[in-house]
């Protein structure tokens, strides 16, 4: 919540969490009003008028092409902080709505996950989007793990406070492990995973934040277009989905999948069953070998 300029600072934080909301809810939250405040040029929020919140949604979703999801998170943070902390109450909160996404997300095989790894130049990155991959993590779970969340013996990562405050254990790789021991060697921070290194790489060792979302996304990105990646919508977010299906297509059953992701509904789970076509190639000698002995009875 640093983003947001006092005095609107602990009135907001106050809010969030009487609202129930999570620290990185809190945190995104932040982020959406910050950028608010600095398209209007540090502008005190309660000096935006109506008409000004009406055109900056509008610049956002028609000039900056924000997806739905996005439009979604900055529609609900603008709103709440605007109904509980600057108090007003306009009509333009009872008529936000973004349009709901069907489309599939996109995956990545493992040969071109193993072409952007190849493409990422440096380490902290490369065990970062590595472990991602391999534990099916969300962004922000994998910038805030801490060492204390890893449990070697039992080869299992404690994710704390995922997506709706849930928690839930993933299965952790031998090789993710021998990796997160290698990386936590370089800079040795009692308590994250993945610090902040700063400018000179020399403040691992107390860094009390994680390393920056958009550095992340940024190697990334570099990376995934040094590989010759073409795809559409392909993110970090994409190596989770990758996960999933590859999970799938190897035989997890869809319940354990489900556990591993933290989705609370089933259905949100089965759409990988839309990004895969392993089972199909041989379901007619399956269905055949079923139905066998249908046509041997006695009727013409």
């Amino acid at each position: 919540m640093a983003a947001l300029q006092t005095p609107w600072y602990d009135k907001a934080v106050e809010a969030l969490k009487l609202n129930g909301k999570s620290e990185r809810t809190q945190e995104a939250y932040a982020r959406h009003v910050r950028k608010l405040i600095e398209f209007h040029h540090g502008k005190d929020p309660d000096r935006i008028t109506e008409e000004e919140l009406r055109k900056y949604f509008i610049h956002r979703q028609d000039v900056n092409k924000w997806q739905p999801n996005t439009m979604r998170i900055c529609y609900s943070a603008i709103k709440l902080f605007y109904l509980h902390v600057v108090e007003r109450d306009w009509h333009i909160f009872k008529v936000l709505k973004a349009p709901s996404e069907k489309r599939l997300p996109a995956v990545l095989t493992r040969e071109e996950i193993d072409s952007i790894f190849a493409k990422i130049t440096t380490f902290h990155n490369y065990v970062f989007h590595s472990t991602i991959y391999s534990c099916g993590l969300r962004l922000q779970e994998g910038l805030f793990l801490q060492t204390a969340d890893i449990d070697g013996n039992r080869k299992l990562v404690h994710v704390h406070r995922g997506k709706g405050a849930k928690d839930r254990y993933v299965p952790l790789p031998d090789a993710t492990l021998n990796l997160l021991r290698r990386y936590w060697t370089t800079h040795r921070n009692a308590k994250l995973i993945f610090p902040a290194l700063g400018r000179g790489q020399n403040l691992g060792p107390v860094s009390k934040t994680p390393m920056a979302i958009e550095s992340v996304q940024g190697a990334f990105r570099q990376a995934k277009y040094k590989a010759g990646i073409k795809k559409r919508r392909v993110s970090v977010h994409t190596l989770r989905h990758s996960y999933a299906t590859h999970l799938l297509e190897a035989g997890v059953n869809i319940r354990a999948i489900q556990r591993y992701l933290g989705h609370a509904q089933l259905e949100t789970t089965m759409v990988y069953l839309h990004l895969t076509s392993k089972g199909q190639e041989n379901a007619f000698g399956i269905i055949n070998n079923v139905m066998k002995g249908l046509d041997h009875g006695n009727y013409r």
